[in-house]
């Protein structure tokens, strides 16, 4: 086999900020597995957060020996945007193999469009109230919060779509007091879901806090081996492919989770629709789906997803899969 790595940058449709920062593009990794007849192929997003760079996440990648396969795979890298990009080409790569669509060879179920949740981005409360007015016919919102004043965001987005669901994400950016403080205005104001509002490494403090409103693990969980250390603190974890390391442990840890008990949100990093491709699968039939990559860049692939009032809708096999 050969496993080519490319650089690839897509402009986003606006600035794009959440607590850790703003951005103006989205950076991907690109690879191509060819075993000479077919080629397969799969995209990650490199994430600092969890200390990865384009370089070191390349550097990952173009190390993997000549022969190796899916199950190896999982051994060669650990879980991160390297693996993940290299399993979903692999993925592509059998299913051109055997003609067959990725669901099939996965053993799941035909997968149909699910309803998706659009992003704001953290800004004054002004503009967030405009961002909800020009998407109010969004059935879903899903806004960027993890500030200590973000009180007037949150009146000021429902005000300006009074009929979406809203969930909250704060990217590790509240403290237990302000998350304790907020908790009844969530109830207030309509908000079904929370995300990761505390530290990762102080989610301690959840554990016998009272949840009016589900609480999701996004940086706290990244595959099954995290499923022990929530327990008692969360009540939905988050999966995403550039944290699994992949669609293999994607479903795994979907199945996993389930089995404990937690509900699933499946959400991305900001890609384009070849790194969502494959994590519509995953989503088929999740308490919440967060795939709205492409429609915050002013430029996707060919052959991107189809976004409707239906949802988000699986690849045409012209794209992934």
């Amino acid at each position: 086999m050969q496993v080519e790595v490319t650089r690839d940058v897509f402009k986003l449709a606006q600035v794009f900020t959440i607590s850790r920062g703003s951005r103006t593009e989205a950076k991907v990794l690109t690879v191509r597995i060819t075993d000479g007849e077919y080629q397969g192929w799969g995209e990650c997003v490199p994430y600092a957060r969890y200390h990865e760079t384009l370089e070191s996440v390349e550097a990952e990648i173009n190390a993997l020996p000549e022969a190796f396969d899916r199950d190896t795979l999982m051994d060669l890298l650990p879980a991160g945007a390297a693996r993940n990009a290299v399993d979903c080409a692999l993925w592509d790569l059998e299913a051109k193999r055997a003609g067959k669509s990725v669901w099939e060879l996965a053993g799941l179920d035909s997968p149909g469009p699910e309803i998706t949740a659009y992003t704001l981005s953290l800004d004054t409360p002004e503009k967030m109230q405009a961002q909800a007015a020009e998407n109010a016919f969004r059935p879903l919102l899903k806004i960027k919060l993890g500030t200590a004043d973000d009180m007037p965001r949150l009146e000021a987005v429902r005000a300006g779509a009074p009929d979406s669901t809203i969930i909250v994400d704060a990217n590790e950016g509240w403290s237990a007091a302000v998350y304790a403080d907020l908790a009844p205005h969530l109830v207030r104001l309509g908000v079904t879901l929370v995300e990761q509002p505390l530290p990762a490494g102080e989610d301690e403090a959840l554990l016998g806090m009272d949840r009016p409103v589900p609480v999701c693990a996004d940086e706290s969980c990244h595959d099954r081996t995290s499923l022990p250390k929530l327990k008692g603190k969360y009540d939905v974890v988050n999966i995403k492919l550039d944290k699994t390391g992949g669609l293999t442990e994607a479903l795994r840890l979907r199945d996993a989770a389930l089995a404990e008990g937690y509900d699933v949100m499946v959400g991305c990093m900001v890609g384009s629709s070849l790194a969502m491709a494959p994590a519509t699968l995953v989503a088929q039939g999740a308490s919440v789906v967060d795939l709205d990559g492409p429609l915050l860049l002013a430029e996707d692939r060919d052959n991107a997803l189809t976004f409707d009032d239906k949802g988000v809708h699986p690849p045409v096999a012209a794209l992934w899969g």
